[in-house]
């Protein structure tokens, strides 16, 4: 869509383009890993950030739509290295401790996804689109919940022990 960038509004409608691929990004991964982890909790937390991610898709859409501009899906080829990265990671891992990896892997997209969003929501405002900056706060206020609930299970996981009996 953008070959060249000649203005500021370029600019955030390619970002805003590259955090929808984001999202639908993190969609699918998460969505492996609720169906990779042996832990029912893990499951649990994949899965409901998996239905704040559609939200978070919903919401950039109608950013576009506030903003009058046609919806695009400029690549995020960060998160497409994320997700490489974590296939190579839990491919390479015993099943009974690929949690570890997996939420490794959760942080550091959700640390991506909210500087993204810090980006995106400082631009929206400065381009005075109140309606698109409460969009995306909303969405940056789920990847910070998101994030520490991450950091949460990991410690638990590490305290309790990383590695999942096999099922008899």
């Amino acid at each position: 869509m953008f070959e060249h960038f000649n203005t500021p509004e370029e600019i955030f409608s390619f970002k805003l383009g590259s955090a929808l691929t984001m999202e639908q990004d993190s969609l699918e991964m998460l969505e492996k890993m609720a169906d990779t982890t042996p832990r029912p909790e893990l499951k649990e937390l994949f899965e409901l950030h998996a239905g704040e991610t559609r939200q978070q898709i919903e919401n950039l859409k109608q950013c576009f739509a506030l903003l009058g501009e046609e919806v695009n899906d400029s690549p995020s080829p960060t998160t497409k290295g994320l997700a490489k990265e974590a296939a190579a990671s839990i491919s390479k891992t015993d099943a009974s401790i690929v949690d570890a990896v997996l939420l490794a892997g959760g942080l550091e997209t959700e640390h991506y996804e909210i500087a993204v969003y810090e980006t995106l929501i400082t631009n929206a405002k400065a381009r005075g689109a109140d309606e698109v900056a409460r969009l995306l706060t909303q969405n940056y206020d789920q990847e910070v919940a998101a994030s520490e609930k991450i950091k949460s299970a990991a410690a638990k996981i590490s305290a309790d022990g990383i590695a999942v009996r096999a099922a008899a």
